[in-house]
């Protein structure tokens, strides 16, 4: 009796999980879809930027044919214009040439061209989160001014490690995985203390790389602590889970399952199962 009792309540595990990787793959299709009309939307506006630098350079182009032509100097106020498409067209490729190198980042001039801002999205699950931004000098090497980047975030290591100097696409790749990991985590405690009145977080910490919860077991008449450690800061994902008991066959299914699956969505689970309160 006992057996069957396992053998069904692992086919019940099972059938949950394959269900929350099928809600996990479409909340990921949509996502990409919703990334994918982003980076169109970024193509349109640099095929317009571009369109606007053949038109500043054709315009360029009349204004010195013109002059030529006509062998006398321009006047004052097409001397002016020039001047100001001139300018024009060094900003749209200055821009451009950022865009390019940072890999498709939104990018946005500062300090009147000297330096440029980084804009960093996050998001977990389909949805985005906090935005972070990074504000680099230019000249006279690349090097990192300000940004609202959160302290444990090992920033400058990641610089050293990813090369921000020669390669800035792998560097924010670096700095967004390290983000977005840390928001999926953040946002798993949310969903804990909303989702789950009955279990209590009894520790946390900043970077949500640990986290202690009292889980009451109403079958044996207990409560009991499950300790979750995330070591790998780019992934949102635990890394060891431990729990403040004998493990039973049970527990140790139960264990496993909070490594492969966020743990609000875990918690869930173990309620249908009747495994805590």
């Amino acid at each position: 009796m006992e057996a069957a009792k396992g053998v069904l309540s692992h086919l019940s595990a099972l059938e949950v999980r394959a269900k929350s990787r099928h809600i996990t793959s479409r909340s990921r299709a949509e996502e990409l879809r919703r990334s994918l009309k982003a980076l169109n939307a970024q193509r349109d506006r640099l095929k317009a930027e571009i369109h606007t630098l053949k038109d500043i350079e054709k315009r360029k182009t009349q204004l010195y044919n013109r002059c030529a032509d006509e062998e006398v100097e321009a006047e004052d106020g097409e001397t002016e214009q020039l001047l100001h498409l001139m300018a024009r067209q060094t900003q749209l490729k200055e821009l451009l040439d950022a865009h390019h190198i940072t890999g498709g980042y939104n990018v946005t001039k500062t300090r009147r061209g000297k330096g440029v801002c980084l804009t960093l999205a996050t998001a977990y699950e389909g949805v985005y989160l906090d935005t972070y931004n990074l504000e680099l000098d230019m000249r006279p090497t690349l090097k990192i001014s300000r940004h609202n980047v959160p302290p444990f975030i090992p920033l400058s290591d990641l610089g050293e490690r990813a090369g921000l100097q020669d390669d800035l696409r792998g560097f924010l790749y670096a700095l967004g995985t390290h983000l977005n990991a840390f928001v999926g985590r953040r946002q798993q405690l949310r969903l804990v203390k909303e989702l789950h009145p009955s279990v209590i977080v009894m520790e946390s910490n900043a970077p949500c790389s640990i986290l202690v919860l009292m889980l009451s077991v109403p079958r044996e008449n207990k409560t009991l602590l499950c300790t979750l450690n995330y070591t790998d800061h780019t992934s949102y994902l635990p890394t060891g889970v431990r729990f403040d008991c004998e493990e039973s066959p049970e527990w140790k299914n139960n264990r496993k399952l909070l490594m492969e699956m966020p743990v609000h969505r875990v918690l869930g689970t173990l309620k249908n199962m009747d495994h805590i309160g």
